[in-house]
């Protein structure tokens, strides 16, 4: 596989996101249910230029979604990770890695000094991944989803830009 390039995400990009999302759903990081065929990717909440796009050998290998968590100006100081995919194809491989350094670049970009996420607690492998890459525990919500007939945590994480 090639080194992945990361670019901003475009209304065309629609299709390839969609099934991008829908393949690699799993209630190991997803508290929604598994996105339906017709449901349209971009949404008033969810717009392409909220998405970084990683592509290698020539398709789309993954994406990230980077928010203001909140609308408030004194909360314009941080960016918040909400969505982070990247296809069976490509992992093991650096494509979550690239598309996190392109986040960091993004926030700084927009004015950021920090970055936060929610990551479910059961998700041990992301929880590794955003550890090595310098993202502490900030809190613990015990219980707060039930998915698949478990209650699972969900855990905030952030760091410094």
């Amino acid at each position: 596989m090639s080194d992945p390039t990361i670019r901003p995400a475009a209304l065309s990009d629609e299709p390839a996101l969609a099934d991008l999302d829908r393949r690699t759903w799993s209630p190991l990081h997803s508290v929604q249910p598994l996105p339906h065929p017709d449901d349209p990717f971009f949404t008033d909440r969810s717009r392409p230029e909220q998405l970084l796009i990683a592509e290698a050998d020539g398709r789309t290998a993954g994406f990230i979604r980077l928010v203001a968590p909140t609308p408030l100006v004194c909360n314009a100081h941080v960016r918040a990770i909400q969505g982070l995919a990247v296809d069976d194809w490509a992992r093991g491989r650096g494509v979550a890695r690239a598309l996190l350094g392109a986040a960091y670049e993004e926030a700084r970009r927009q004015g950021a000094v920090r970055i936060t996420l929610r990551v479910l607690g059961h998700n041990a492998p992301a929880r590794r991944l955003y550890e090595s890459e310098g993202f502490a525990v900030e809190g613990v919500l015990p219980g707060e989803f039930l998915l698949a007939g478990e209650y699972v945590d969900d855990v905030l994480m952030g760091r410094a830009l």
